[in-house]
């Protein structure tokens, strides 16, 4: 049994089709923690509490609530170059092994959480992120779906001049300012997916469709990506991994973030992100 989950106001929630939500506590009679951390380790309440959407009336819609980041994650791993077409406008070669950086914790915040500029050179770079249930080490591609508790969006804001101020460049800082790390609306379990591989994905700047593409475009699958992180460390139940953007970010335009852009990000079957640039 699937679940899709909300942090609501920092109450564990789930979301209907509609985009209504409701809360966990109060919907189960205290069964379920209204803490976000605890509902998220009962995986099988969290699937029997979906199915019993359609006898409840809803709390709220997500519209306008104070949606925060589904999880608070221990480590945050990003994938660069993970897209072809990113890699060809990037001017850069496709890499023969993930190129993995960190996020710092700190710059994740929530899914219509303001961006809080310090740079002329401020990208938006649109993500499907993985969250981690089951940790593990050494865990075989073939079984990495097993360990995945869900899907979530994320944008991945890169200082670009911060990125490349040293020689190599240092990803890590210039991803890491705050709230350079938009993480939501929703945690949708694999199963609610028709196939979690393959996702529409798209990034818009004040209306304008910047990034158009599918999850199934990446270079290392999800699948590779558990694979190939596990066998370095192990992994914790609550880390999560920005999967790569593809093409069309700012930089390889010209055209950065300024002051009173608007970033909308979405990622079928999981929802929207509407950050504005302040």
């Amino acid at each position: 049994m699937g679940f899709r989950f909300a942090n609501v106001a920092g109450r564990s929630s789930l979301v209907d089709d509609a985009g209504d939500y409701y809360d966990l506590e109060r919907m189960t009679g205290g069964d379920v923690s209204a803490d976000p951390a605890m509902a998220l380790a009962d995986i099988t309440a969290l699937g029997a509490a979906q199915t019993r959407l359609d006898d409840m009336t809803p709390f709220g819609t997500l519209a306008g609530a104070d949606i925060r980041p589904p999880v608070a994650p221990r480590n945050v791993f990003a994938v660069g170059l993970n897209y072809a077409d990113h890699v060809t406008e990037s001017k850069m070669e496709l890499p023969k092994t993930p190129l993995v950086f960190t996020k710092f914790p700190s710059c994740i915040v929530g899914a219509d959480d303001d961006v809080e500029l310090r740079s002329e050179h401020a990208d938006y770079e649109i993500e499907l992120v993985v969250v981690i249930g089951t940790g593990g080490r050494d865990i075989a591609a073939v079984d990495a779906w097993d360990h995945v508790l869900g899907l979530t969006a994320g944008q991945d804001i890169s200082d670009r001049v911060l990125q490349f101020a040293a020689q190599p460049p240092h990803f890590d800082l210039a991803k890491s300012r705050d709230t350079y790390g938009p993480l939501g609306p929703t945690l949708v379990s694999p199963d609610m997916f028709d196939d979690p591989t393959d996702l529409a994905i798209t990034c818009s700047i004040n209306g304008e469709l910047r990034q158009n593409s599918r999850t199934s475009d990446l270079v290392f699958s999800i699948a590779d990506l558990i694979a190939y992180l596990s066998s370095i460390m192990t992994l914790a139940p609550g880390d999560i991994i920005f999967t790569g953007t593809p093409a069309g970010v700012g930089g390889s335009q010209g055209r950065f973030l300024a002051p009173g852009d608007v970033i909308t990000s979405e990622i079928e079957g999981i929802g929207t992100l509407t950050n504005h640039c302040v």
